[in-house]
């Protein structure tokens, strides 16, 4: 099988002034800290997380 098309995403704003669940859902990618960088699956959960805190990422196919 294929392996799963990988996206990575750095947290490049800080969620200090940011709505409790765009912490949560900014959490829930797995980034912790300003320019923290993780790789999330390519899922369409994923990306709807990606969409809802965009303002707050940069993303990198």
């Amino acid at each position: 099988m294929a392996a799963a098309k990988k996206i990575r995403v750095t947290l490049a704003k800080s969620v200090a002034s940011t709505k409790q669940d765009h912490r949560a859902t900014v959490r829930g990618l797995g980034l912790k800290w300003t320019n923290h960088t993780v790789e999330v699956v390519d899922t369409p959960a994923t990306r709807g997380m990606i969409n809802k805190v965009g303002y707050l990422l940069k993303v990198a196919e």
